[in-house]
């Protein structure tokens, strides 16, 4: 068994890819509209054939109260491993990406976080 896809939930689907693949530098993978919302995919352009992100609507009733209160405790939605936690934070910032917590050595990882925009803090980790 093994992780094909997981989701993280935005409120808007398409800002999320922009930020996404331009911004993040992820990839599209799929896009497949299903009426008012897509089947859409990125992936990390290291594994195009690895885990799928989706980026998920978040209309579900249960969705904007648990992402507000994550937010509003500084907890993360989800991790990004990156090589250079520290280069990752000055182009993000360079591009405009607000953090919530700068690099930090967390024992053995160096973790920052950020907000996406679209409704989520996201954390980056090197591993120490």
């Amino acid at each position: 068994m093994r992780i094909h896809l997981s989701s993280i939930l935005v409120d808007d689907q398409r800002k999320a890819l922009a930020f996404y693949t331009d911004v993040l530098g992820f990839v599209p993978k799929h896009d497949v509209p299903l009426g008012e919302h897509a089947w859409l995919t990125v992936v990390s352009p290291e594994d195009p054939d690895g885990v799928q992100l989706v980026l998920e609507p978040d209309e579900h009733p249960a969705v904007r109260p648990f992402k507000e209160a994550l937010v509003a405790d500084g907890i993360p939605f989800t991790s990004f491993a990156v090589a250079d936690v520290a280069a990752e934070h000055e182009r993000l910032t360079g591009l405009g990406v607000k953090f919530t917590q700068p690099p930090t050595p967390m024992g053995p990882a160096i973790t920052a976080v950020f907000d996406d925009t679209c409704g989520n803090l996201i954390q980056i980790e090197q591993m120490a």
